[in-house]
């Protein structure tokens, strides 16, 4: 019995340890912006948002020729917007605005991540898009990506908005990690929550839910659990292919779905403003 407490204490003991790293464990940012829409064939513009904590956080505003709606796009976990270019090639097509941003500490953005930081880094970049541009809220695509899912749904949770998809996101961070490392790892992580499927409950608007069932990294189920807890209009888009490849792999269903869903839910056209 003794020898079994002293284990639990050292493993306890680690825990703390490795708790005062553990934005290192959740976020992997890289500083260097290696690439711009130019290189995908884009015109854009850089973008400097200032957040209500005063943190001063860069993007990217890219314009399609006929817009029906605009984009403000949340990324995951790794990188920054340099690795996004895809993604911008594809709301291109679909005839979607963009503003990409990268989070507090990732890319050219001030500051260091933090959960509350990354709302607020949303927060000030949708407020730029109402207040700057004078995109009508109602035309407002907020969409995620993996961590940017749970982003995007707090985000959409406090500020109307055409419609909401999460891609690739789990329900809360706490569940991915209880499930996938155990209740030590789950401790360790204990103050970044991320709860995607309760906020999706407090969204009004469409929510389209994108997930693979090959996914390696976030449980198919996850996606499933969103998709049934949220409200009002919604589907379900299936996808195959790795966490990070899959809109690629899909790349025909995917654009197709995502276009379906826009198209049946966006109910007011974008007015562009240059």
């Amino acid at each position: 019995m003794k020898h079994r407490m002293f284990r639990i204490i050292i493993l306890l003991a680690g825990a703390f340890l490795v708790a005062g790293c553990t934005a290192n464990l959740i976020y992997h940012p890289c500083g260097e912006v290696l690439r711009t829409p130019t290189d995908a064939g884009l015109a854009y513009e850089d973008v400097v948002i200032e957040t209500s904590d005063g943190v001063r956080i860069t993007g990217w505003w890219v314009p399609a020729a006929d817009p029906r709606g605009t984009v403000l796009f949340c990324h995951g976990n790794g990188g920054n917007i340099a690795d996004r270019l895809d993604t911008l090639v594809i709301a291109g097509r679909l005839n979607l605005n963009m503003l990409v941003f990268d989070y507090r500490g990732y890319g050219k953005s001030g500051g260091a991540p933090s959960e509350q930081g990354t709302y607020l880094d949303a927060e000030a970049c949708y407020r730029y898009l109402v207040e700057e541009r004078e995109i009508v809220p109602e035309t407002i695509v907020i969409w995620g990506r993996s961590l940017g899912g749970a982003v995007a749904a707090g985000t959409a949770a406090e500020h109307p908005c055409g419609l909401l998809i999460i891609e690739s996101s789990f329900t809360s961070l706490e569940d991915l990690v209880r499930e996938r490392f155990g209740w030590i790892a789950a401790c360790v992580l204990a103050n970044y929550v991320y709860p995607v499927r309760s906020r999706l409950e407090q969204v009004d608007a469409p929510v389209l839910v994108i997930h693979s069932k090959d996914d390696e990294m976030i449980p198919f189920s996850h996606g499933r659990s969103l998709y049934d807890a949220a409200r009002g209009k919604k589907a379900f888009l299936v996808i195959q292919g790795s966490h990070n490849r899959g809109f690629l792999d899909s790349l025909a269903v995917y654009e197709s779905g995502v276009d379906d869903f826009i198209t049946g839910s966006l109910e007011h056209k974008e007015a562009y403003r240059p």
